[in-house]
């Protein structure tokens, strides 16, 4: 049956051209874009995963930078350690030297002094961001030093709990600086004071490889945090970013299917006038 009220023919080819038009914009916005889910109509719980994994990235990058700081800041307390060292090998050869018969010990004294006076300086002066950990609160009036490596997610829990990195001042300020050491007057004096030297060195040695080994512990979570935020960034990727290739391909196809419907539309909005051949 004809009719000129209701032409079903039209409504299906409309139908079906509205279906295809929703699918090109959708395919025309993932090419414009680059993602085949840009907001929570699209996938609400595959946008909701990536939401999440994009805080999680976000934060990691901010953790490598935070990391990277520390790394400096122990590699500062490094170098005046190792500096320390140094001159407390020189003071012990000093102090050698004053226990054979014969030498000024007033002028090695002199120069002891002198070398201690600047190991005091590079505890109180070794400093980065406000953070010493040569001295005995050196770090926000306390003894160590936290750092943020990692916000450790459970499945399933919206939460997470923080991990961190102490690392402990050496104290050469108490140890060190205010540790014992005799003053050289004669031989036995300067053999009193090699022995005094050596346990200081011991105690710089100590400390120096102590900041050396937290600082390559902080220098290895700075690597793995940038790894671990690069590859959730290819985890969003791959829940959301479009294959350009196949997009690209059923936008071409789709637009075929759009002048196909059009076609297919007005050959159906034709039906009703042909009604008039009936009546001539």
């Amino acid at each position: 049956m004809s009719s000129i009220l209701t032409n079903n023919g039209a409504m299906v080819a409309l139908q079906t051209l509205k279906s295809i038009n929703t699918d090109l914009n959708k395919a025309q916005s993932e090419i414009s874009t680059g993602k085949s889910i840009s907001n929570a109509k699209d996938n609400a719980a595959i946008w909701a995963i990536s939401k999440v994994m994009e805080t999680d990235q976000a934060a990691f990058k901010t953790m490598q930078s935070g990391l990277n700081v520390a790394e400096a800041t122990v590699a500062t307390a490094r170098t005046g350690a190792e500096q320390v060292t140094d001159l407390l090998k020189e003071m012990k050869n000093l102090a050698l030297n004053a226990g054979t018969d014969g030498f000024d010990y007033d002028k090695v004294q002199t120069d002891i002094t002198a070398k201690m006076a600047q190991i005091t300086s590079i505890v109180s002066g070794t400093q980065m961001n406000g953070v010493n950990l040569l001295s005995t609160n050196g770090v926000d009036g306390g003894a160590t030093f936290t750092v943020l490596a990692s916000l450790d997610r459970q499945v399933g829990a919206a939460a997470t709990t923080p991990g961190t990195i102490a690392v402990a001042s050496v104290d050469f300020e108490a140890n060190i600086v205010g540790g014992t050491l005799t003053a050289i007057t004669d031989r036995a004096s300067a053999q009193t004071a090699v022995g005094d030297l050596e346990a200081l060195i011991e105690v710089a040695v100590n400390g120096a490889a102590a900041l050396g080994s937290s600082g390559k512990r902080i220098a290895d979570q700075a690597n793995f945090v940038g790894k671990l935020a690069d590859s959730l960034d290819s985890g969003i990727g791959s829940l959301v970013d479009a294959d350009m290739e196949e997009a690209s391909a059923r936008l071409q196809a789709l637009q075929t299917q759009q002048q196909l419907g059009i076609q297919a539309l007005s050959i159906a909005n034709q039906a009703p006038s042909s009604i008039m051949a009936l009546f001539r």
